[in-house]
């Protein structure tokens, strides 16, 4: 009797102890992932010379490389010279432009070695017009007149018609390709709200039963309450970058950044994974840099990517200090600028986030939870994991204006000391008053 009731409490404090279920790759959830632009991120604009970088990334503590889609572009409606990676004219072959097969897999061979995980960025919903699907009877759409249809401006491409089964496979198959044969990890799936559910259901499902670890990234958010119910693991945070714009610009508020936030929490599954970013590759080349859209609010939404529940993003260039438009049709290197560079931020904000398990990736991480304040401009949160061996305890205030601001802080519950990430020691009272110079944030670890 008592050798069972010393069992049954072992039981229950082992129940008690136990981690929520994981839902995502277990390497995911304290993980930040950096997009990769091969044409852009040396000069030769090859994958022999982007595995240079990558000891750096590594070392700044990155830990999943994104590479935009690598296979060879279509050209009798091409854009530029060079054309857009997203007119892909055959699903398994590699650019030219970037090598061959050999050193694609040479990359990969070395970015595995050095603890990456790599995904490809995968576009199901078009092909090239002069790719050899279009010679395969009603596998894309057409018009009344038999002609190949093109979607909003992109006529470098031809949309493909998820009615028919054949393509499917077809679409399936070459994915498996990519994993089988070469051995990356995952996908970033273009546009992939435009592609019905049901396909990512379908080749998600299969693609895991030999590959259960695989990580994928929906490049949507609209439809992101269904298409992480099973297929993806990460969705675009859209309406939040937008809405960190609008802020750095004057034309939003603290409090209109936390009702975006409550907005997304109710409308989207928990466990999903938010990705956080201030640019990527449509917003750089389209919409102007960081810094032409945040001015010096930049490396306070950089962190603010960290803080927030989800992954954080990192773009080429980011930490080289890239500070132009990247031409998306041409060769365009990027620049190296010491003074607009963010690889002292993000390393220091990598090494933050994986030690510290209140910033993990949901559902591993911890809430969000709002810090009453005095003063509007001040966006103050914490998050807290607690467990029976730690107190993981993030608390960030920023100041989300141009101006100086103070603030008084309620933090019972919260009080103690900190480090702040700058390094410096900090005692936080129950009631803490604060100054803070403007676009000035603090993020303080317990």
């Amino acid at each position: 009797m008592k050798k069972a009731l010393i069992c049954g409490l072992v039981a229950l404090l082992m129940l008690s102890c136990a981690q929520p279920e994981m839902r995502h790759p277990k390497w995911a959830y304290d993980a930040t992932i950096y997009e990769l632009n091969t044409r852009q991120a040396t000069e030769e604009g090859t994958f022999r010379a982007a595995e240079d970088l990558l000891p750096m990334l590594r070392e700044n503590g990155i830990d999943i490389i994104w590479v935009m889609p690598c296979q060879p572009i279509g050209v009798i409606t091409r854009k530029g010279s060079l054309g857009s990676y997203y007119s892909i004219i055959d699903y398994c072959a590699i650019n030219p432009e970037f090598g061959t097969r050999e050193d694609f897999e040479h990359f990969l061979a070395k970015a595995h070695k050095l603890g990456f995980k790599v995904i490809l960025d995968w576009v199901a919903n078009h092909t090239a017009p002069d790719s050899k699907w279009t010679q395969n009877e009603g596998w894309h759409y057409r018009d009344s007149l038999g002609n190949l249809m093109v979607q909003y401006d992109w006529t470098d491409i031809s949309k493909l018609d998820y009615h028919n089964q054949d393509m499917r496979n077809e679409m399936l198959k070459s994915m498996h390709w990519w994993m089988d044969s070469i051995g990356i990890d995952g996908f970033r799936c273009d546009v992939a709200g435009e592609v019905p559910t049901d396909f990512w259901n379908w080749a998600m499902a299969d693609l895991r039963l030999t590959h259960p670890d695989m990580f994928t990234l929906a490049e949507d958010e609209d439809k992101a309450q269904e298409l992480t119910e099973s297929a993806f693991d990460m969705y675009y945070g859209w309406s939040l970058h937008h809405m960190m714009n609008s802020v750095a610009q004057g034309k939003s508020s603290v409090e209109d950044l936390w009702a975006n936030l409550i907005k997304t929490d109710t409308l989207i599954r928990p466990e999903a994974i938010r990705m956080n970013f201030i640019t990527n590759h449509d917003e750089n080349s389209w919409n102007g840099t960081e810094f032409e859209r945040m001015g010096d609010a930049v490396k306070l939404f950089a962190a603010l990517c960290y803080v927030l529940p989800g992954m954080p993003m990192i773009y080429t260039g980011q930490l080289s200090g890239n500070h132009h438009r990247l031409e998306f049709f041409e060769k365009d290197l990027i620049d190296t600028d010491e003074e607009h560079s963010l690889a002292c931020l993000y390393k220091q904000m990598n090494g933050l986030r994986e030690r510290n398990k209140a910033l993990f990736s949901p559902e591993a991480g911890a809430p969000l939870v709002r810090i009453a304040t005095d003063n509007e401009a001040i966006f103050a949160c914490v998050r807290q994991k607690e467990g029976r061996w730690h107190n993981n305890t993030v608390v960030a205030v920023m100041n989300m204006s141009d101006k100086p601001q103070s603030v008084t802080l309620d933090l019972a519950g919260y009080e103690g000391k900190y480090y702040c990430i700058c390094g410096k020691k900090i005692k936080l009272e129950p009631v803490q008053e604060l100054e803070l110079e403007p676009w000035q944030y603090m993020i303080l670890e317990k």
